[in-house]
């Protein structure tokens, strides 16, 4: 059995950039309550007249992954599409980048996880290089935000905290055993799937009846229980990174490098003090892109890498929790 490797990265973001000052101007909100709340300090929106959309982020990362890692596009045996914003409600967008970047006819798989969607669609790949089926598998997080938001003072809660972009990364067979994907761990409890939700459309609430809803129907924004999120997330993101070290005879010590889903950076504060880490240990981006949901541990590991902070033997500890609930880690050895 092989092992998989990540051999190339790449993310991309929207020029327009939308600071908490910005948001000041058309809801009741402030620079100090959001990131006093958050930490986020800006985030990027896909501007109104331009041609990104989910896929097309993901295309653009995807090109720049796949020539860092030296490959080409007919190199690429399949690709793992992890969005809760897809394009369309069907098709889903793996089979658009597939398109957009010309391959041959290979196979294409879209996972819908929402925050631990990167995570979940590493972990499939990975399971398709370790049996041998595939030699190298693209996996794409992307996600359009922006466009489907409360933008009013009433949903506040939630809209400061999203943000759009897209990463991606491929994953190739490696024989050394010892490198690359040593083990991903996922869980799920549905039980609480209300808390973080946007119920419509869906094929019980299709647009007829959202429309007879008039204004009084928001089922069609995201709603948050923020506190009952924020308190299951610490919960299980410390379980889950615990799992993947125990699994393969790590400690926390032997963490160098921890990319937590980009939800809160009070989550994320939260888990480097638990875990005893320094602040070289974990890696953030949320100040500046906001919750990109399945893009955000993909563009924080493509960040980290061009900016060194991941070397070669490095162990790298990725984990996510978000609505589902679902949660996931990986651990990696560099």
């Amino acid at each position: 059995m092989y092992n998989s490797k990540i051999i190339g990265l790449g993310k991309y973001v929207p020029d327009n950039v939308v600071t908490n000052d910005d948001l000041s101007k058309f809801m009741d909100t402030n620079d100090e309550w959001i990131q006093e709340r958050t930490g986020i300090k800006e985030r990027r929106w896909i501007k109104d007249g331009t041609d990104d959309t989910s896929a097309v982020m993901g295309a653009k990362a995807s090109r720049i992954a796949i020539e860092r890692a030296g490959l080409t596009k007919d190199d690429i045996d399949f690709i793992v599409f992890a969005t809760m914003t897809p394009d369309y409600y069907f098709p889903g967008c793996g089979v658009q980048i597939q398109d957009m970047l010309d391959m041959p006819t290979i196979g294409a798989i879209d996972i819908r996880n929402q925050c631990s969607g990167f995570v979940y669609a590493l972990s499939v790949a990975d399971q398709f290089i370790k049996t041998g089926m595939y030699k190298n598998v693209l996996v794409v997080g992307a996600e359009y935000h922006s466009n489907g938001l409360d933008k009013t003072t009433r949903g506040r809660g939630v809209t400061v905290i999203f943000g759009d972009g897209a990463g991606a990364c491929v994953l190739s067979r490696e024989e050394d055993t010892k490198k690359g994907v040593l083990s991903t761990h996922l869980h799920s409890q549905g039980k609480y799937a209300d808390k973080l939700i946007v119920e419509s459309p869906s094929i019980k609430h299709w647009v007829p009846e959202i429309l007879e809803g008039g204004e009084e129907d928001l089922s069609y924004f995201p709603y948050m229980d923020g506190q009952f999120v924020f308190k299951n997330a610490v919960v299980r993101f410390s379980e889950v990174i615990m799992e993947g070290l125990l699994k393969n005879g790590l400690e926390k010590d032997d963490i160098d490098m921890l990319i937590p889903h980009q939800a809160n950076l009070r989550i994320a504060q939260f888990i480097q003090k638990k875990f005893a880490l320094r602040d070289d240990q974990v890696f953030n981006n949320i100040m500046t892109y906001g919750n990109t949901t399945a893009a955000s541990v993909i563009i924080a590991l493509t960040e980290a890498w061009e900016e060194q902070k991941i070397k070669e033997d490095d162990t790298v500890v990725l984990a996510a929790f978000g609505s589902g609930f679902t949660w996931a880690s990986a651990i990696i050895k560099w």
